[in-house]
């Protein structure tokens, strides 16, 4: 059945987004960098503030930590029917890294200006944990529960593989969350313009992670003598033929659902995957990697002086991935790069996909109408990774959905990890009305 456009719903007697702004202001201006060495400041006082925001209103917190500092919170609201499996709202407090001198604000000043919130973690992804705790909290105090119980997850370590976080907690206190059928999280839910439509694209899968070390070896010596056995450019070779390799377009049942429903939007062939999330504009970058396997060389190590032809050279590559494709991906990445450079995966999580149906399908999608009565809706395949790798190990449907209206005009998804992140105010506001209704629906 086709969801509602419509919702009889009154206007709540509170303001889901009364706080939102605020929050995500100042958990932005709190400083979580993760540079994946465990080396930042850590998540501990962004826990803290979420925890002090929800024990105001008289909602017991739990703090835990695998290392000290590297701290995730959880913590549950019971719902108005018991009888029904809890909801997982989650949201990691970790940001990436930021340059000062890049950015027009200050990345952790938390400025607002121009009718945005700027700085790192705007839109990555403090401005959920900003609507879960702004919605949570008008809800609470107007007695409104939700449908459904509602737990809360705010993760550490997300950045850089969630081992201090999502995937911890599924390791050691599973029974926190093992009740939870579904979750909500990111990244998914904002609004895209194909042709005159704005149309909302909301996570029902994402591709694998295979971060690759690339180890060539060689014979070391004099940077003056001819040596063929050249461990650098034998690097070199494997990885310009990895990085530059054209993987074939093979979309997935989320992709080819997306392609179809945006295809008479786009005046595109529906046979021609690419063609169609061209017209998506600038999000064809995060879309197109949605559809095939992508292999990124990032990272160069060799030699320790210039005459000297060292005997090593490695290189780091970011690999990712199909739902479906695990095996094959691995031998082709070995075939690529030949059999003299070692292959080692350093880190490898599994993709995800889950079809797009069901109560909770049809629940984000109404909350969506009720507020863009306009709005088309459809799945897509996240190009990255997030924590529903980790809950998904638990049987745990994920989808992203962080609901943004957007101008159509923003370049949404390069700020994800780029410079002058910002998310808008209104939009914001607009999240938080439709997270709202989401727990009445749910």
């Amino acid at each position: 059945m086709a969801p509602d456009r419509v919702t009889d719903r009154q206007p709540p007697a509170y303001d889901p987004s009364d706080e939102v702004v605020t929050f995500t202001s100042e958990l932005i201006s709190i400083d979580t960098t993760n540079a994946g060495d465990d080396t930042g400041p850590g998540e501990r006082k962004a826990a803290e503030y979420v925890a002090e925001r929800l024990e105001e209103v008289g909602l017991e917190t739990r703090l835990l930590e695998r290392t000290s500092g590297r701290t995730n919170l959880l913590a549950r609201w019971e719902g108005a029917d018991p009888t029904l499996p809890p909801l997982l709202l989650h949201g990691h407090l970790d940001v990436v890294p930021a340059e000062s001198a890049d950015w027009r604000f200050p990345p952790f000043a938390g400025e607002v200006d121009g009718g945005y919130v700027h700085g790192r973690g705007a839109v990555d992804m403090k401005d959920f944990d900003a609507m879960i705790l702004s919605v949570l909290r008008a809800r609470i105090r107007a007695g409104a529960a939700p449908r459904r119980s509602v737990v809360l997850a705010f993760t550490a370590d997300e950045e850089a593989g969630s081992g201090h976080g999502g995937h911890w907690l599924v390791d050691e206190h599973p029974e926190m969350l093992a009740d939870c059928t579904e979750a909500v999280g990111e990244v998914g839910g904002f609004s895209t313009v194909v042709g005159d439509q704005r149309l909302y694209v909301v996570e029902s899968g994402e591709k694998g992670l295979a971060w690759m070390r690339l180890t060539a070896h060689g014979t070391a010596g004099h940077g003056s003598m001819r040596q063929p056995d050249n461990a650098v450019t034998r690097l070199a070779r494997a990885i310009t033929a990895l990085g530059s390799y054209d993987w074939p377009a093979e979309p997935t049942p989320t992709m080819r659902r997306l392609v179809e429903v945006a295809a008479p939007l786009a005046g595109a062939d529906p046979d021609d995957a690419d063609a169609v999330l061209a017209a998506f504009g600038p999000a064809a970058r995060m879309l197109g990697a949605g559809i095939r396997n992508t292999t990124n060389p990032s990272m160069l190590r060799a030699g320790y002086k210039v005459n000297v032809v060292p005997a090593l050279a490695t290189a780091r590559v970011d690999g990712r991935f199909l739902p479906g494709q695990q095996d094959t991906f691995l031998e082709q990445v070995q075939s690529i790069v030949g059999p003299d450079v070692d292959v080692e995966f350093e880190t490898f999580q599994s993709a995800v996909e889950t079809a797009f149906d069901g109560d909770l399908v049809d629940a984000m999608t109404t909350a969506l109408f009720a507020e863009d009565p306009d709005a088309v809706v459809a799945p897509y395949l996240m190009s990255g990774g997030t924590d529903a790798k980790a809950w998904n190990r638990l049987g745990i449907r994920c989808f992203g959905f962080v609901p943004l209206r957007l101008p159509a005009d923003l370049d949404f998804t390069a700020l994800f990890h780029g410079v002058d992140e910002r998310v808008p105010v209104d939009a914001l506001r607009f999240g938080s009305r439709v997270l709202d209704r989401l727990l009445d629906l749910a």
